[in-house]
């Protein structure tokens, strides 16, 4: 196709005057170093769906900036993971510039580049280009990437950088509007939070003065194991070639299916085309809660979630989730308890193993709870219930935005569907470049 360039990173990046850079070895930064305050350090772990998370990024002082200055990140470097879940990629913004690439990752700088750094960002998250990536990567046990492997992607862009302005700037404008849904349905979590905490933790809950309470807490409040007000199923057992990425199958809910501080994560979904039984499977507004932990810290068990609308199929729960069904008490309050009360951070201590942590479902049942009236649990429902729809219905639009950018995102990339004559808005940011 006439002007357009195939060229691979490598030599996009010798052109340029830049370079592909591994992060700093275990032996140059050990987890002694690590800090709650500093300079954040980027791990493969805070990359997710193609931007640098800060919930919970390990940070240095000053002096290990200083000593690893050769691994800062600047605006416009792509940040790789290498290790693990192959793909992980994020565009380095000016919120993220000075700090540093960390053990685990790769860093792509491109220097005076062919190709604007928004658009090889965005080239790289295409399915086919993550994937041969990651059939790059060697390791029978963790796959793992090199410089050469990652030097060595081909890359397919027009050469007008105006074209590439124009490409990059109609994606991103998707983006815009799933971040802005993101924001959305944070504010939201956060007012169904500041009411479940007003009523049942500050206990300022309506006619509340009217109410004996004893060493605080009301004296007509229902306090038992929690296998009195809710069961759990198990999840299903599942081999490697059972889990897959055609959606004709049943989706399948694991531990990828929860966000950080709980929560449904959109993206990631897998399909299971094995055997299930029915209990297994899951419907919205279904709860359910994360079992197993890959880390050793416990960053996943004990996560909650609310299942979203699959339609009448419904989707099934893996062996590393547990569904929770309700008992004597409603669901709406049931999922705001697991999410806010501090349940799903202290069951989370229960969870043990040698390599993986695991949560029996029992311990969970275990616990003695203090449970509202059903008159209260009722009138809270009725308040925040429509607060969680809103946030389905938020969650619900970014999932057809997101169909719909990943629809287009291929054919402006590889030229199928032109922009060259098209009046475009360049964002400011980018319109200097």
């Amino acid at each position: 196709m006439r002007g357009w360039a195939n060229r691979t990173i490598g030599e996009l990046c010798d052109d340029g005057g830049g370079e592909v850079k591994t992060g700093p070895f275990g032996a140059q930064l050990h987890q002694s170093d690590y800090q709650d305050e500093g300079t954040p350090v980027v791990m493969p772990t805070d990359i997710v769906a193609g931007k640098i998370d800060v919930s919970r990024i390990a940070r240095v002082s000053e002096s290990h900036v200083d000593r690893l200055h050769k691994h800062k990140l600047s605006k416009g470097d792509i940040v790789y993971g290498r290790r693990g879940d192959i793909g992980r990629q994020a565009l380095v913004r000016d919120e993220n510039a000075g700090w540093l690439c960390g053990t685990g990752c790769l860093r792509i700088s491109l220097g005076k580049p062919q190709i604007l750094p928004e658009l090889l960002h965005l080239y790289l998250s295409l399915p086919g280009i993550a994937g041969w990536v990651e059939n790059q990567a060697v390791g029978a046990t963790m796959p793992n990437l090199n410089t050469g492997i990652l030097r060595r992607v081909p890359v397919w862009f027009p050469i007008s950088i105006d074209e590439q302005k124009k490409i990059a700037s109609v994606v991103f404008s998707y983006d815009d509007l799933i971040e802005n849904n993101k924001r959305r349905i944070t504010l939201l979590e956060k007012m169904a939070e500041e009411i479940y905490r007003e009523w049942f933790v500050r206990m300022r809950f309506p006619g509340h003065e009217k109410v004996k309470v004893v060493k605080g807490v009301p004296v007509d409040w229902d306090y038992d194991r929690a296998s009195e007000f809710f069961t759990v199923v198990k999840g299903k057992s599942y081999s490697g070639d059972e889990v897959t990425e055609n959606p004709s199958h049943m989706p399948f809910i694991t531990l990828k299916s929860f966000n950080r501080g709980g929560g449904y994560r959109e993206d990631g979904l897998k399909y299971y085309s094995g055997r299930y039984n029915d209990d297994q499977i899951v419907r919205a507004d279904d709860i359910v809660m994360a079992v197993t932990d890959m880390t050793q810290n416990r960053e996943v068990v004990g996560r909650v979630a609310k299942v979203p609308n699959f339609g009448d199929r419904g989707a099934v729960i893996s062996l590393d989730v547990i569904k929770i069904v309700p008992r004597k008490v409603t669901g709406a309050f049931l999922y705001s308890y697991m999410r806010f009360s501090g349940f799903s951070e202290c069951i989370k201590e229960f969870a043990n193993g040698a390599n993986v942590l695991h949560l029996k479902s029992d311990l969970v049942t275990q616990q003695k709870l203090y449970i509202p009236t059903m008159p209260l649990q009722l009138a809270f429902s009725e308040i925040v219930k429509p607060i969680y729809n809103q946030i389905d219905l938020l969650s619900a639009s970014n999932k057809s935005i997101t169909e719909m950018r990943d629809m287009l995102l291929p054919r402006l990339i590889s030229g199928k569907l032109s922009v060259e004559n098209l009046d475009i808005q360049v964002p400011p940011g980018m319109a200097d470049t």
